[in-house]
């Protein structure tokens, strides 16, 4: 797995702090700074893939009841488009987590 080097439980603080900072003013989506934004996300992406391999099982990513499905395929489009996957890629790793 490729990912930035860092210490988990300092990522993780980073994070949750990130998101205290998110929870203070809720309503304000312009709170966060894109790279704060960025970094929440990708350090929540790294956890999940790690969990993910470590436990050998595939779990919720997202709360659905939380989560609108537009609000989850913005996100997905975008994270798609940033590591630049193509539909096709995508595809085989869907039928990978299937099995």
């Amino acid at each position: 797995m490729t990912g930035a080097a860092r210490e988990p439980r300092a990522e993780i603080a980073a994070v949750l702090a990130l998101a205290e900072k998110a929870r203070a003013a809720p309503g304000d989506v312009t709170l966060l700074h894109d790279d704060e934004l960025t970094a929440v996300l990708s350090a929540a992406v790294r956890l999940y893939a790690a969990r993910t391999e470590v436990l050998e099982r595939f779990s919720p990513p997202i709360d659905a009841a939380k989560v609108s499905p537009t609000e989850a395929l913005v996100t997905i489009s975008e994270m798609i488009r940033a590591i630049n996957v193509n539909m096709f890629d995508l595809s085989m790793w869907h039928e990978r987590q299937a099995r």
